[in-house]
C-alpha cells in the first residue's frame, strides 16, 4: 500500500496499531520470563521497536502502556512508568543517530538502556521502599554483593540491578536490532511516514539546509515545550508538596489528638496530686500506664505520650512512656524546667487553656506536639496530656509521596510532551519545512529546477485549515506568478542579446563595408575566435581564464575588432596599392580609434547601469591589441608575450588566417597550405606559440568549413 493512497483514518488505524503491537510485546514477554522465572524482564522490547520504526510519540505511550497494565496488580509499577518512557526516548534518540548500525553504538545504548533501567529504577525503588534485598530477580545476586563486597544495601542493590539490566537489554537490543532488519522496507517507510519521523536522514541535505537555516523551528519548539514543563512541573510539585505537607501535618495531628484523647478518657484527674506524690505506689496507677501504652502502641506513629501537670515552677511529671529510643522516662513527681521554645505559651498553660498543635525544634528533636487539658470532675484543668510525633515521619511520608509525584508527572508530561511536538510538527513545522525547502530550491536554481521546485511546493497539498495553510497558498501563488515573471524576462533578455548582437554586427559590417567588404570577415574572423578559445579550452590551456562565459565574450568581442576603421579616411581604405608611411601610419590608428571609440561606450554605460558583465572588456582588448606581436614589433604600443591580452593573441591568428585566404581587391587567396605555413613560420614571433599550435589542429576544418560563406564572399580590403 502506498503512502499517497492512505486516507486519514487509515493512518490513524496504522498508528494505533504499532502502539498496539508494541504494547503486547512488552506484556507477553515479559509474563513469559516472570513464568519461567528467568533472570531477565524483556519488557522493553516493544518499547525499542516502535522508536525505531515511528520515533518518540509511540514508543513512549507503549512504554508507559505498559506500565499502567501492570499497574493494575501492582500500583507500585505505575510510578516506574517514567523508567520505560525514558527508554523510549533514548531508543528514538539513537535510532534518528544511527546508533544500532555498528557494534560500539549499539554498546553505548544498552549502557545507557541499562542505566535507566536499573540504576535509575533501584534509586526509584529506594526511595519509595528502602531496601530491603526482598524476593525480587536481582536480591540473591544483591545479597551475595553485600555479603562478600561488603558494600553498602543500597550499592549492593544498585550494582546488582545495573548488571542484571545489561544482560536484560543487551538480549532485548538484539532481539530489536535483528527483528527490524528483517521488517520490510515498505513498512519503514509507512511508519516513518504517518509519524513524520525519519530515521535515515540524507547528510547532504541536512548539511544544504544548515547552510540556510541556522536553528531549526522544531528544536526552538522543543525548547520551548521543556521549558514550559519544567517550569509547569516545578510549579506543581511545590503546589503538591505544600498541599501534601498540610494535608500530612493535619493527618498526623488528628492521630496525635486521637491518642491524647483517649490517654483522657482513662485518667482519673481527680487524682493528679495523688499519682504525683505517690507514683506507682498509688492504687490504679500501674494500670492506667499499661493502658497508656497500649493506647500508644495502637498508633506506631507517637514518639512519645507523657501528662504533665504545668505550674509556675515547672512541669510536674504525672506519666511518662519509655520512647520507641529506649530513653529512660522521667518518674512521677519529678519537676522538669520549661523548655525555651514553650515560654511564649506559658501564659496559656497556667491558664490551663487548650493549646494548639505545636512543632518545636529541641533537646527531644523535631517534634510535633498535642496538648490536651485533663479536668477534674469540678471541671478545672489539673494537668495536659501530650503527645509527640516526629517530623521524621511526616519527611518521610512527604518525600514518597514527593517522589511519587515526580515519576508520575514526568512521565505524563514527557507523553503530552511528545504528543504536543507531533501536533506542531504535524500542523506548523513539517509544512512550514516543506514550504521553506520548496522556496529555496525554487530562489537559488536555474529555470528548469525552478519548474520542478514549483511542482514539488505544489505537491505539498498542505491543508491545515489555518493560518499555515493561508501561506502556503500565497507563496504558491507568488512562486508561481515570479515563474511566469521570470520566464517574460529572459524571453525579453534574449530578444535584447540577439538585438544587440544583430545591432553589433551590422554596424560592424557597415564599418567594414567602406572597403568593399561585405562583412563576411567579421563573421568568419569571430567563428575563428571561438572555435580557437573552445580547442585551447579542450587541451587545457589557460584554464584560469578560459571558461565558458569567456568564451561567450570573445565570440561577441570578435565583430568589434576593427570598429576603429569607422576613423580612417575611405581613400586609404580602399586604395587598391601599397600605402606611403603617412597613409600607414593613419591605417594603424585604427587600433587605437576603435580602443577610444569602445572605452568611451563603456564608460557611459557603466554610468547608468551596472554592467560588470558586459563583453566590452574584451572587445577594447581585441580592438586595441589584435596587431601586436609576440616578439614585441607589433602596434600600436609594441608589449610582446603574455603581456598582449590573450583576447587580442587568439584574435591575431584568426585575424591574419582569413586575411590569408581571402581574396583581397590588392590580392588573390592564399592557398590552406601556404597560410598555415605563414601562420606557423609566425609561431613565436608574430603569434603566441601555444594559440598556434591549437589552431592546427583544427584549421583544417575550420577552412573547409568557410565554403558555407565562400557565396557570400566578395573583395574585400586590407585588415
Amino acid at each position: 500500500m502506498r503512502w499517497a493512497h492512505l486516507s486519514k483514518a487509515q493512518k490513524i488505524l496504522f498508528a494505533v496499531g504499532l502502539v498496539v503491537v508494541a504494547f503486547l510485546i512488552n506484556i507477553i514477554l515479559s509474563k513469559i520470563v516472570l513464568a519461567l522465572g528467568a533472570p531477565v524482564f524483556l519488557d522493553s522490547l516493544g518499547t525499542i521497536l516502535a522508536a525505531m520504526l515511528g520515533g518518540t510519540l509511540p514508543a513512549v505511550i507503549a512504554g508507559f502502556c505498559s506500565n499502567a497494565f501492570n499497574g493494575i496488580s501492582d500500583i507500585t509499577t505505575l510510578y516506574y512508568g517514567i523508567i520505560s518512557i525514558l527508554i523510549g526516548v533514548a531508543a528514538a534518540i539513537f535510532q534518528q543517530r544511527g546508533f544500532f548500525k555498528t557494534l560500539p553504538k549499539i554498546g553505548i545504548a544498552i549502557l545507557v538502556f541499562s542505566i535507566l533501567g536499573g540504576g535509575l529504577g533501584s534509586v526509584l525503588t529506594y526511595f519509595l521502599f528502602g531496601y530491603d534485598f526482598g524476593e525480587g530477580v536481582s536480591a540473591p545476586f544483591s545479597l551475595a554483593i553485600y555479603n562478600n563486597l561488603h558494600f553498602s544495601k543500597f550499592f549492593a542493590q544498585l550494582t546488582a540491578d545495573i548488571i542484571i539490566d545489561i544482560f536484560d537489554k543487551t538480549i532485548v537490543v538484539a532481539m530489536a536490532v535483528v527483528s527490524y532488519r528483517y521488517i520490510p522496507v515498505i513498512v519503514k517507510d509507512l511508519f516513518s511516514r504517518i509519524f513524520l519521523f525519519d530515521p535515515h536522514v540524507d547528510q547532504h541535505e541536512k548539511r544544504a539546509s544548515h547552510h540556510f537555516i541556522r536553528r531549526s523551528l522544531l528544536r526552538k519548539v522543543i525548547v520551548m515545550v521543556i521549558v514550559a514543563e519544567i517550569l509547569l512541573g516545578t510549579l506543581a510539585s511545590i503546589t503538591g508538596f505544600i498541599l501534601y505537607r498540610q494535608v500530612s501535618v493535619g493527618k498526623f495531628t488528628d492521630i496525635a489528638q486521637g491518642v491524647t484523647k483517649a490517654s483522657a478518657v482513662v485518667i482519673d484527674g481527680d487524682r493528679i496530686n495523688e499519682f504525683i506524690e505517690q507514683g506507682h505506689n498509688a492504687e490504679g496507677y500501674d494500670d492506667i500506664e499499661k493502658k497508656l501504652y497500649s493506647i500508644k502502641e495502637s498508633f506506631p506513629q507517637t514518639t512519645y505520650l507523657y501528662v504533665y501537670q504545668i505550674l509556675d515552677d515547672g512541669c510536674h511529671v504525672v506519666f511518662d512512656l519509655e520512647s520507641e529510643e529506649g530513653a529512660e522516662p522521667n518518674k512521677p513527681g519529678d519537676l522538669i524546667p520549661f523548655d525555651p521554645s514553650f515560654e511564649p505559651l506559658l501564659p496559656q498553660l497556667l491558664a490551663g487553656e487548650d493549646i494548639e498543635p505545636i512543632i518545636s525544634d529541641d533537646q527531644y528533636g523535631w517534634l510535633l506536639t498535642v496538648y490536651k487539658p485533663l479536668k477534674n470532675s469540678s471541671g478545672k484543668t489539673v494537668a495536659y496530656v501530650a503527645a509527640d510525633i516526629a517530623m521524621g515521619e511526616i519527611i518521610y511520608d512527604q518525600a514518597k509521596f514527593f517522589i511519587k509525584l515526580l515519576s508520575m508527572f514526568f512521565g505524563l508530561s514527557i507523553i503530552i510532551m511528545s504528543i504536543v511536538l507531533e501536533m506542531v510538527n504535524r500542523g506548523i513545522v513539517h509544512p512550514v519545512n516543506g514550504m521553506a525547502s520548496a522556496s529555496i530550491h525554487f530562489a537559488y536554481n536555474l529555470e528548469q529546477s525552478r519548474l520542478s521546485s514549483l511542482q514539488e511546493l505544489d505537491s505539498l497539498n498542505i491543508h491545515t485549515f489555518d493560518e499555515i495553510e493561508y501561506l502556503y497558498k500565497a507563496l504558491t501563488k507568488t512562486c508561481k506568478d515570479s515563474l511566469e515573471f521570470i520566464q517574460r524576462l529572459e524571453l525579453a533578455a534574449e530578444r535584447i542579446a540577439k538585438l544587440q548582437d544583430e545591432i553589433i554586427i551590422n554596424f560592424a559590417e557597415m564599418v567594414e563595408a567602406r572597403d568593399n567588404s561585405t562583412g563576411n570577415h567579421i563573421k568568419k574572423t569571430a567563428a575563428y575566435v571561438e572555435a580557437i578559445a573552445k580547442e585551447l579550452q579542450r587541451e587545457g590551456k589557460f584554464p584560469h581564464i578560459l571558461n565558458d562565459e569567456y568564451i561567450v565574450k570573445l565570440k561577441s568581442s570578435a565583430p568589434l575588432h576593427d570598429i576603429g576603421k569607422i576613423a580612417v579616411s575611405d581613400l586609404i581604405l580602399n586604395k587598391p596599392g601599397k600605402l606611403t608611411d603617412e597613409e600607414f601610419a593613419i591605417m594603424k590608428s585604427h587600433t587605437t580609434e576603435g580602443m577610444k571609440i569602445l572605452t568611451k561606450i563603456e564608460a557611459s554605460a557603466n554610468e547608468k547601469h551596472t554592467m560588470d558583465d558586459n563583453y566590452l572588456k574584451e572587445a577594447i582588448e581585441m580592438a586595441h591589441f589584435h596587431h601586436e606581436k609576440w616578439n614585441g614589433t607589433g602596434y600600436p604600443t609594441g608589449i610582446r608575450g603574455e603581456a598582449i591580452p590573450l583576447s587580442a593573441r587568439i584574435m591575431a591568428v584568426a585575424d591574419v588566417f582569413d586575411a590569408l585566404v581571402a581574396e583581397r581587391v590588392y590580392k588573390k587567396p592564399f592557398t590552406y597550405e601556404k597560410a598555415m605555413a605563414i601562420i606557423t613560420e609566425g609561431s613565436g614571433q608574430h603569434f603566441d606559440p601555444v594559440i598556434v599550435e591549437a589552431f592546427c589542429h583544427i584549421s583544417k576544418q575550420m577552412y573547409d568549413e568557410r565554403t558555407v560563406l565562400k557565396k557570400e564572399d566578395q573583395p574585400e580590403a586590407a585588415s
